[in-house]
């Protein structure tokens, strides 16, 4: 009797009434405005979630995990290279020089880094250099003098061809006659790689070890720092750290990719939490129309509410009824939402609605990712808001002075 009264009740008040059209309409509005703001606040969330995914891995392409650099002008040895990996046969490792180079052709400039490495060890950890060498001969470049590999945006303002001679002015002075000039060399263009990103492909170059060694005068074994790749960069790095400490080295320190860029995704990560408390207050606004709903539908069956609790009915259950009712129009409401926002997302995905520019973003549609706690935090966050919003009209129907309104209406 108990479950078939609020079940009876819940579904009468349901009903379209003639008499009374607005209190319908108005639960509709509740209805589609919780499924509304629940669809704006999943999209928004797998938008944000692939934005920031796909900002990581373009500072992944041409950064890495881990960075193992020198902080002392004696460089880092060949020897502490194999003794790494010797202990880590788990880590990809790739030595590097780094040099500040102005790279000239013809009557155009342009700054940039080069780095010299070992090619065949670098393209293991780098799929934007191993696809620039896909068609090109890896033993060529590491055994040719002075090579380079350029990015696609300076292959282009230079109107480069492959074999075609770049000159490269580097920071280190040398002496000519009574002043010092910068020393400067003529590299032949080996390679074209594309990073997605033009900053890159205008400002990075790569050339090999030999290369940059001869120009700086440094030993062949001697490096700036050296590129580590792991899947696990969080744990292993606190393992190389102990590892550094019994090893004979001096000068020598290492960083994570999020201790190079913390600071942006940290900002991302609140700019994702504030948007997702701004949209859900779309689903606060649209509770207020549950709790008009059920107020309107209360006050125009005090009557029947009276007379239920005058044959016996329990103030517990005409709260019920109604709470019932208000999660009954606003979880229909979230499902509906969930629903949107499945659609939305698969439209997106599949067809070219939003296109976005490929030189700003690298990418010319929006990248989705929903994640699964954020598909469960909104499914919550919209029950809870509903929830709320149906307990207060709920309340006072139990409360209506049943021999008042029998006397009286």
């Amino acid at each position: 009797m108990y479950k078939n009264l609020i079940s009876f009740l819940v579904f009468k008040y349901l009903r379209y009434d003639k008499t009374q059209p607005f209190i319908t309409v108005t639960a509709l509005l509740a209805f589609f405005g919780v499924g509304i703001g629940v669809m704006v606040l999943i999209v928004a969330m797998a938008i944000m979630n692939g934005m920031s995914k796909e900002f990581e891995k373009k500072l992944f392409v041409m950064n890495y995990p881990l960075n193992l650099f020198a902080t002392t002008s004696k460089g880092i040895s060949d020897s502490l290279l194999h003794s790494l990996e010797q202990k880590f046969p788990d880590l990809l490792f790739s030595p590097y020089l780094q040099m500040q180079v102005v790279a000239r052709s013809g009557n155009e400039m342009s700054a940039g880094m080069i780095f010299g490495v070992d090619m065949q060890r670098e393209i293991k950890i780098n799929e934007v250099l191993l696809e620039a060498f896909k068609k090109r001969d890896i033993l060529n470049f590491k055994e040719q003098k002075f090579p380079v590999v350029v990015g696609s945006a300076l292959y282009e303002k230079f109107l480069l061809q492959y074999g075609d001679k770049v000159t490269l002015f580097f920071t280190k002075l040398e002496p000519t006659g009574l002043v010092f000039s910068p020393v400067m060399k003529r590299f032949d263009v080996n390679a074209v790689f594309d990073s997605g990103l033009r900053a890159y492909d205008i400002g990075y170059l790569y050339t090999n070890l030999q290369s940059l060694s001869a120009i700086r005068n440094l030993p062949l074994g001697v490096f700036d720092g050296i590129h580590i790749y792991s899947t696990k960069p969080m744990e292993d790095i606190n393992r190389i750290k102990e590892a550094l400490r019994s090893m004979p080295h001096y000068g020598v320190a290492i960083e994570g990719w999020w201790q190079q860029n913390g600071n942006f995704f940290s900002a991302m990560a609140l700019e994702k939490r504030a948007l997702f408390i701004v949209l859900m207050l779309i689903i606060l606004m649209a509770s207020l129309n549950i709790i008009s709903s059920l107020l309107m539908v209360i006050m125009n069956r005090r009557k029947e509410i009276a007379l239920l609790l005058s044959m016996g009915a329990s103030h517990k259950e005409i709260q019920k009824a109604f709470l019932f009712l208000g999660i009954f129009i606003g979880g229909c409401g979230v499902i509906l939402g969930l629903c949107l926002a499945f659609l939305s997302m698969y439209i997106l995905d599949n067809f070219p609605i939003i296109s976005l520019p490929a030189d700003v973003y690298g990418i010319t549609k929006l990248p989705l990712d929903l994640a699964f706690s954020d598909l469960i935090s909104t499914i919550i966050g919209a029950l809870f808001v509903v929830i709320v919003a149906s307990y207060y009209p709920a309340k006072r129907a139990s409360k209506i002075d049943t021999l008042y309104v029998l006397r009286n209406e």
